[in-house]
C-alpha cells in the first residue's frame, strides 16, 4: 500500500496502531453510512478501523468474511434472519461470514467504531444491498 492511500495518522505509524486514536480521528457527520481507513490492504486480508454513521440495511460482502471488534458505541445487528437481531457494545466481536445478509438496524449510542479484519482482503466496492433502493458502494462507504 503506497504512502498516498494510507491516512497521515497512519504514514507515521511503523507496525503498531492506536486504535483508539484512529476512532477519535473520524468526523463527526459524514455524507455515506460509514467511513473506514485502512491499517493494511493486503489481497489475503485488509485490516481497518470504520465508523458508522447511520443505520446500515440488509447487505453481503461477495469477497471476505468480516470480524469485527465493537471499539466504541452500542447498537443492534443481525445475521441471515431479522428475527434475531441482539444487542452489541465495546469489546465485543461479530462475524458475518461471506455472503451473509447483515444489517446495523440501530445504533443506540454513537459513536459507533469497529476494528475489522477481512479475509481476504475487502475491496471499497464489495457490498450488495438486499434491496437496491437503499444502497450502492459509493453511498455505503468512504475512506478517511
Amino acid at each position: 500500500m503506497s504512502k498516498e492511500t494510507v491516512s497521515p495518522l497512519l504514514q507515521q505509524a511503523s507496525g503498531r496502531f492506536d486504535l483508539y486514536e484512529i476512532a477519535q480521528s473520524f468526523p463527526p457527520t459524514a455524507d455515506t453510512m460509514l467511513l473506514d481507513t485502512y491499517v493494511s490492504d493486503k489481497p489475503e486480508a485488509s485490516i481497518r478501523v470504520f465508523r458508522i454513521y447511520r443505520d446500515v440495511p440488509a447487505h453481503y460482502h461477495n469477497q471476505c468474511d468480516e470480524v469485527l471488534y465493537v471499539l466504541s458505541g452500542e447498537g443492534t445487528f443481525w445475521i441471515d434472519d431479522p428475527e434475531e437481531e441482539a444487542p452489541f457494545a465495546p469489546g465485543q466481536v461479530i462475524i458475518f461470514p461471506r455472503r451473509a445478509v447483515h444489517s446495523v438496524p440501530r445504533i443506540i449510542k454513537g459513536p459507533v467504531v469497529f476494528f475489522s479484519i477481512d479475509t481476504p482482503r475487502r475491496a471499497p466496492d464489495d457490498v450488495v444491498f438486499v434491496n437496491p433502493d437503499e444502497g450502492t458502494p459509493s453511498t455505503f462507504i468512504a475512506r478517511l
